[in-house]
């Protein structure tokens, strides 16, 4: 009884002690955290103290991490490997027109592409009627040799077969490039960066060409091999899309501390780096999607600039928890957005497989019965031979059957796409906003400035952020995107030919593809109108 007695108040004591220690401990970190965030400190969480953080020591080391991956070598600096000898490869004339040899890192690559392509190029050879074939050809080669999927895939299978053009043409398309023209970002690139969504895409590309690979295979041991590279690769292309983003952001920073330096140093005044926010904003706001561009990365800004100086300015940093509520308060609704547009956008598809798969069962089951009525025929005795002019008819009806279902396939398809455009648009939001809030906090974290020349930065931040937003707004950047068919259509279209171009080493300009654009929607109307009059026309006949 005793015993228990005691428990009975030990247990009560000892827990009020630990909870008294922890509440102590935590106002003392508190405290430190407050300290260290005022002197703009920055807490590392993998070595667990405050530290002071340098954005020029960061892409110092960022450049450093890059030349020894083009270099060939390992995270310690060792080379990758010390054998010289030609490695045997299935077929070998894409490393001849490169001038390399099959042991080549992708550097040496790199700059053996750069120096032969000056020797072809036909700007360069205007009395060689065949440049322009051998600048091709050699961009086709370095595009395969640069990649690491479609490098092992020619090592080992040599050129890629006629039957597998359509996967040599998925290896010529750059996301990057495909993702900006689609959505015209090259303007807000200094700001933004490569989206998020084209970095995904470069990655499910590569695993679509890794699985072909591996399809290809048929040999059980070398398939286990193949699927235990695969995991690997997978966690490495984890690392490299960490390492990626991480260059982005800094490279971000970069842009942004040179565009507010007349600012920061003064010979620019105030009114004066307004304007010239404005003017730039104005030009911005004339791309496409360039509205939604400018609402989306003003908003990130001035919420990230308000943060920050309301923690750094205002007593308690009441002002900072109030503009981080605001931020949270964003952040739900643009999940929400991503979940409620995700939902449109596999809703939409379900409909177009539906649709599809039910119009194609009905043409299944009519030749079904066509044929189940010519056996039956057969069987009795009643069947006649057809004439080569009744079975010529009856291809020419199973064709333009068969069209007519790729027809539907198409329009469905083409109705779903405003829904898909409306998720990826989400995506890109929630992407720029995470990346700017991490762009801002290396900018406004830089020790290699006092905290009065950070807050200073932060209110730069703000300006262009008030002023990109204004102007976006106005020009409709917070009502929702209009989803118009045929310019997303000629968009991806576009898309599709510019980085077609891009990947044979021709230069294609924005103003370029803008009027590609225009052209392709041209034509389509025209198209449309002539289909439209011709339907009209046919009752008639």
């Amino acid at each position: 009884l005793a015993t228990g007695v005691a428990s009975a108040v030990a247990l009560p004591v000892t827990g009020i002690a630990v909870g008294a220690y922890q509440i102590a401990r935590g106002v003392g970190n508190s405290a430190e955290a407050v300290k260290a965030s005022k002197q703009g400190m920055q807490w590392d969480h993998e070595k667990r103290e405050w530290i002071f953080y340098y954005l020029d020591k960061e892409k110092e080391e960022l450049d450093k991490l890059e030349a020894e991956k083009n270099a060939g070598k390992t995270a310690s600096g060792e080379a990758a490997s010390a054998d010289t000898a030609e490695r045997k490869v299935k077929d070998r004339a894409y490393y001849d027109l490169l001038n390399v040899s099959t042991n080549a890192t992708a550097g040496e690559i790199k700059k053996a592409y750069y120096k032969e392509a000056r020797k072809v190029h036909p700007d360069k050879c205007p009395n060689d009627p065949e440049a322009a074939g051998k600048f091709q050809a050699l961009g086709h080669a370095y595009q395969t040799l640069s990649n690491e999927q479609t490098r092992a895939a020619y090592d080992k299978n040599g050129p890629a077969e006629t039957g597998n053009a359509d996967a040599a043409v998925m290896n010529e398309i750059d996301p990057y490039v495909f993702f900006a023209v689609m959505f015209g970002s090259t303007l807000v690139e200094p700001y933004i960066g490569e989206l998020w969504i084209a970095t995904t895409a470069d990655t499910v590309m590569k695993d679509a060409v890794s699985q072909q690979q591996m399809m290809s295979e048929e040999e059980n041991l070398e398939r286990m091999q193949e699927e235990a590279d695969d995991i690997a690769g997978k966690v490495a292309m984890a690392e490299e899309a960490k390492l990626k983003q991480r260059k982005r952001e800094v490279k971000i920073a970069m842009n942004m501390r040179t565009r507010i330096e007349p600012y920061m140093d003064g010979s620019v005044a105030e009114d004066l780096f307004v304007l010239g926010c404005q003017e730039e904003a104005e030009k911005i706001a004339k791309g496409s999607f360039g509205a939604t561009f400018l609402v989306t990365i003003g908003t990130a800004l001035q919420l990230e600039a308000d943060e920050f100086l309301g923690f750094q300015k205002s007593f308690m940093g009441v002002d900072g928890h109030m503009t981080r509520m605001k931020k949270r308060a964003n952040s739900v609704q643009s999940n929400f957005k991503i979940v409620s547009s995700g939902l449109k956008a596999a809703s939409a598809g379900r409909k177009v497989y539906k649709e599809v798969e039910s119009a194609q069962q009905k043409v299944v089951q009519a030749r079904e019965q066509e044929t189940l009525k010519a056996a039956s025929a057969a069987v009795e005795g009643t069947a006649t031979e057809k004439t080569a002019e009744e079975i010529s008819k009856e291809e020419k009806e199973k064709e333009e059957t068969d069209a007519a279902q790729a027809a539907l396939a198409a329009a469905k398809i083409e109705e779903s796409i405003p829904a898909i455009l409306e998720l990826a648009w989400a995506v890109n939001v929630r992407d720029i906003s995470r990346t700017l809030r991490k762009v801002c906090k290396k900018l406004f974290s830089d020790a290699s400035v006092s905290v009065e020349e950070r807050q200073k930065r932060a209110v730069a931040v703000r300006i262009m952020g008030k002023e990109f937003f204004n102007v976006g707004k106005e020009a409709g950047g917070t009502m929702p995107i209009k989803t118009d068919t045929g310019d997303i259509k000629a968009r991806a279209e576009v898309a599709v030919m510019t980085t077609m171009a891009k990947a044979q080493g021709q230069e294609v300009s924005e103003e370029d593809t803008e009027d590609l654009i225009r052209q392709a929607k041209t034509q389509a109307a025209a198209e449309a109108e002539l289909n439209k009059e011709k339907e009209q026309e046919t009752p008639q006949k």
